[in-house]
């Protein structure tokens, strides 16, 4: 069994249903934010389309170090900008990822801080967390945040309260 072709599976369906939901965004409350501790409804959704493209460096190397460089983060100011770069990471993500070995798959990958290591896990362990888990959390957040804003809410995983599957 290949494992990459699991992850795509998943990754195929995760993605379709992501992309529906971004696709309804109102570009209007691109600065709304439902509490002051929250991400503005601009920086959640420009991160949920970030994510597919960090799993590259899973993949191309064996370690993260999270202290080594800064991360500013670029927020997208519309909705097309948002498929675009959507369409860009997921493409890559299932690029790099069909050319992945089983045991390069389940080879070691590490996460440190400043040189400090947080966790080992094997690659596929750091793809189902980092891709699939992490991106499937803020997904959730962003249906949220546009069922607060009166948008209709996609079928996710069943039909919605506004969608039938």
């Amino acid at each position: 069994m290949n494992l990459s072709e699991l992850i795509l599976t998943e990754l195929s369906y995760e993605s379709a249903t992501a992309r529906r939901l971004l696709e309804r965004l109102p570009q209007q409350h691109f600065g709304w934010k439902p509490h002051e501790k929250s991400m503005t409804l601009a920086r959640l959704a420009t991160h949920v389309v970030e994510i597919p493209g960090w799993v590259a460096s899973i993949l191309d190397q064996d370690e993260f170090d999270v202290g080594a460089r800064e991360y500013v983060p670029k927020d997208a100011t519309s909705v097309p900008e948002l498929l675009q770069m959507f369409e860009k990471n997921t493409s890559a993500v299932r690029e790099a990822i069909a050319r992945q070995t089983n045991e390069r798959m389940m080879a070691p990958w590490r996460l440190k801080r400043k040189g400090q290591l947080i966790f080992e896990v094997p690659r596929i362990g750091m793809i189902r967390s980092m891709l699939l888990n992490h991106f499937i959390h803020h997904r959730g957040q962003l249906s949220v945040y546009i069922r607060l804003l009166n948008v209709p809410v996609p079928s996710i995983y069943g039909p919605s309260a506004d969608e039938p599957m």
